[in-house]
């Protein structure tokens, strides 16, 4: 077997042997561990703590972290290919976000206690998707069951600790989002100037490059849905997926889930090994899987009828977790903006 460790430099978007084991691992534990009942019955705050501790003792977030911190040193790709399949089965759990918390923390030397606490499931970290100031408030994921929260307050990166996590805000998605504010418990400064600026930059494009790698799997088990069922529903005496207004919004999907998981894959390799040669690609990956996302919810929602619009259907938590994940962050269009100034960037460069 040849060694893919650099082929995603290049146009092969091959796993090696290791990175598939991984990938098939994670998809046997939440396919039995996360059906959608236990995805229900998690809502509306969108946590289950008991599938959480699971998570903990198979390692999700100690993989994360580098073996030089006291973790398994998983690569980026291989924690996109663990996201992807947790975003396949829509999992309640702050998975992304305690992910990028335990690599920021892992960056920051002083830190190695709050670490410890977050890779043994003790402690529960998220982060703040955008600067932030003295008083000043904004919806952070995972912080209505996280009472610690990573942020980049003026020219430091601070982790703010309250005694609780703050009240859930409720959401279309069935997120645990809560509103926070710098101000909200203790702060301890774990960087600052440049090297604060840095790690939370490196922090907030891993967020984006895993939220994006759960909206494809969300994307592609949407699409599995709705193509199994139309395999069963008949109309005129054939199988609805036969006709066209039926098999080539399908096909659609496909072509877009299957683009969004190779750029995911590619933004990944890029942003861990060459990390200022292909900037643009983070945001463009973000803003792709969400548009991926939102169509096969939609489409999966279509093909189904009438039944696909009822909460009943499984493919409704799709299309709400799809609304939720992507939003997150703002706009997902907006991240458009952000390839358009990086590529121009390089262009006077």
């Amino acid at each position: 077997m040849p060694d893919l460790t650099f082929e995603l430099r290049r146009n092969d978007y091959s796993l090696s042997d290791d990175e598939e084991s991984v990938r098939q691992g994670f998809a046997e534990f939440f396919a039995k561990e996360c059906p959608a009942t236990r995805v229900r019955a998690a809502e509306p705050l969108g946590h289950d703590e008991s599938l959480w501790h699971e998570l903990i003792g198979l390692g999700a977030v100690s993989m994360a972290v580098p073996e030089a911190a006291g973790g398994d040193g998983a690569t980026l790709v291989d924690l996109a290919l663990v996201a992807e399949e947790f975003g396949r089965a829509v999992a309640p759990a702050p998975l992304v976000e305690a992910m990028v918390g335990a690599r920021l923390l892992a960056r920051c030397g002083g830190a190695q206690t709050s670490l410890a606490g977050v890779v043994d499931g003790s402690r529960l970290v998220t982060l703040a998707l955008r600067p932030t100031s003295a008083g000043d408030r904004q919806l952070v994921p995972a912080a209505a069951v996280a009472p610690a929260v990573l942020a980049l307050d003026g020219d430091d990166l601070v982790l703010v600790t309250s005694g609780a996590p703050g009240p859930h805000v409720a959401n279309q998605g069935t997120t645990p989002l809560a509103w926070w504010t710098p101000d909200a418990g203790d702060r301890v400064v774990l960087a600052t100037g440049v090297a604060a600026q840095r790690a939370y930059a490196t922090a907030l494009a891993e967020w984006k490059t895993l939220t994006a790698a759960a909206l494809v799997g969300l994307a592609d088990e949407a699409k599995r849905l709705g193509a199994e069922f139309t395999k069963t529903r008949m109309t005129m005496g054939v199988p609805v997926g036969s006709l066209q207004g039926v098999s080539h919004p399908l096909a659609d999907v496909e072509i877009q889930v299957s683009g969004a998981r190779n750029l995911v894959r590619k933004a990944a390799w890029f942003l861990e090994h060459e990390p200022a040669a292909r900037p643009e690609l983070v945001p463009m990956a973000f803003s792709y899987a969400a548009r991926a996302a939102t169509l096969a919810t939609r489409v999966g929602l279509h093909v189904q009828g009438g039944f696909g619009f009822t909460l009943e259907s499984d493919v409704t938590l799709y299309f709400r977790r799809a609304k939720g994940w992507s939003a997150l962050i703002g706009d997902p269009r907006r991240e458009l903006l952000a390839v358009g100034d990086l590529l121009a960037a390089q262009t006077k460069d």
